[in-house]
């Protein structure tokens, strides 16, 4: 059997193929066609068209006579799509035009009870569950880089800041650990999403489903969906305009994550001796044209900007879904969906260079830390903890040793251990206790040094080196099921396509 149009378009190639009771001539074709596959509207509307011809030849909805036929010019339709610069038409009414060229009218019989709404509502989910894998996969990339540097930096103590202002010491570690935290939320987003947009619409046909017995279930399966969008009118009315809303969200969670750390950096850059800086070179930094001892801060600009643009891209499906009526096209445009995910994907692929190219001094974080009071938190504690002295009491006694510290220029370090007895006396003047400073000299130093006090923290959570051990252990199990999640879910798209493909070369050849 052989399929030839002799009214083809300029360009496009002849195929010809002699089918003689195997599949051969398909394999030969589909090898022809080895290049990666472009997922585009195109490419989905193929693939519905194939698994219609199936479906419907095989459960008397299509003439089984018929099917070689209309099946060959299809493929016809798709190699020719497939051609460098060839035109891939991304609707159903700008498709079938070629489908009829390549194999006359007949061909329309596969459109029993369907549309372009809900052809167009499968597409648009199929392609943006691909972008949220896309997305999934940037995350877990730049994830496994914040787990590893918070590894590296386990037992780096630095200054944290909470209003602008340095605040306690930490370990940098336990600090990257909670901004992973943050994008594992994210992951968990992605998943959860990914459930709801997983549905295929096919087989609902406008809004209120057909009379045409369709196999809605074997279709979902052909294209590699979880499950099928139960009502027919949400189906293209409803949730696909709920889904490029609810991703939306999730890049803007995402890019507000990487914002928020950027920023942070940013203000320890600005630092005339910052304890945080970039290795020099690439677009990591660059000098100033004018001003030689300048160090601009070129990949945190360009991630703060990259950031900001998916944010910007973010509120347009939620913009456009505002006031229309149900099934309206406004926040549907696949292109627009698209552009969105990927600068939420190019976010996080700058921030993954950001860590990479962060440098951490901590003998300057040590000296800023000691250099200030952010450890004074714990002389209220120790007072309150092992002699009983009411938290505020001791909080007061701390922030007057910082009042008087700061007046007369003096750090923890050097801070005089006579003034602290003197101002504790003076702090418990008018209560029951006894006035003397429960702390000797070395025990008031000890506590106020920042190293002793990540050591020592006692809270489930927290920076002390056994917590962070279990808690690095358990970020790097959660990223190995978020990756296997990934991979799972490609695969079965993938067997699922394969599956199709199978199934339609086979048909060839009756």
């Amino acid at each position: 059997m052989t399929y030839h149009n002799p009214k083809g378009r300029m360009g496009r190639r002849l195929i010809a193929l002699t089918l003689g009771g195997t599949v051969a001539g398909f394999a030969t074709l589909a090898a022809a066609q080895s290049e990666p596959e472009q997922r585009d509207e195109f490419f989905w509307l193929s693939q519905i068209n194939k698994a219609s011809v199936v479906i419907n030849s095989q459960e008397g909805l299509l003439d089984p006579a018929l099917a070689p036929e209309i099946a060959g010019a299809l493929t016809q339709v798709i190699a020719d799509g497939d051609q460098p610069d060839a035109e891939r038409p991304g609707t159903v009414i700008s498709f079938e035009p070629l489908w009829i060229e390549k194999g006359g009218i007949d061909v329309t019989l596969v459109h029993a009870g369907r549309s372009s709404q809900d052809m167009h509502a499968t597409y648009r989910a199929a392609m943006l569950r691909d972008k949220l894998l896309d997305l999934a996969s940037q995350l877990d990339a730049t994830s496994t880089t914040l787990v590893d540097l918070a590894e590296t930096h386990a037992e780096t103590v630095v200054p944290n800041y909470t209003n602008g202002v340095a605040a306690q010491p930490n370990s940098y570690g336990h600090y990257l650990l909670g901004h992973a935290a943050g994008l594992a939320r994210d992951a968990e987003r992605i998943r959860e999403a990914y459930a709801r947009i997983d549905r295929s619409a096919m087989g609902t046909t406008v809004l209120n489903g057909t009379s045409w017995p369709l196999n809605r279930q074997r279709m979902a399966d052909y294209l590699g969906f979880a499950a099928l969008v139960d009502n027919a009118y949400d189906a293209s009315q409803i949730s696909s305009m709920d889904q490029p809303v609810e991703v939306a969200g999730i890049v803007t969670s995402v890019s507000l994550h990487v914002g928020n750390f950027v920023e942070d950096v940013m203000t320890q850059y600005a630092q005339t001796r910052p304890w945080i800086l970039l290795e020099e070179g690439g677009d990591n930094t660059y000098v100033s044209s004018a001003m030689p001892q300048k160090r601009n801060p070129g990949i945190l600009n360009n991630a703060r900007s990259d950031a900001s643009q998916a944010i910007a891209l973010a509120m347009g499906p939620v913009i456009q879904t505002h006031n229309i009526t149900p099934g309206m096209s406004d926040p549907k445009s696949v292109e627009d969906n698209a552009a969105m995910v990927d600068a939420g994907i190019s976010a996080l692929g700058r921030l993954d260079r950001v860590l990479k190219a962060l440098r951490i001094n901590p003998e300057r974080a040590l000296e800023e830390l000691n250099s200030d009071w952010t450890a004074s938190q714990e002389l209220a504690d120790l007072l309150m903890r092992e002699h009983g002295l009411p938290f505020r009491e001791g909080h007061h006694f701390a922030s007057e040793v910082v009042t008087y510290a700061r007046a007369n220029n003096l750090g923890p370090l050097d801070f005089p251990y006579a003034e602290a007895q003197r101002i504790y006396a003076e702090t418990v003047a008018e209560t029951d206790h006894a006035k003397e400073l429960p702390l000797t000299e070395e025990v008031f130093r000890a506590t106020l040094d920042p190293v002793a006090i990540i050591r020592n923290r006692a809270t489930a959570g927290g920076p002390q080196p056994a917590e962070m051990t279990r808690m690095i252990t358990e970020a790097r199990a959660d990223l190995t099921e978020r990756q296997d999640w990934v991979k799972a879910r490609r695969d079965h798209i993938a067997t699922a396509l394969s599956t199709l493909d199978a199934d339609f070369g086979a048909l060839l050849t009756e």
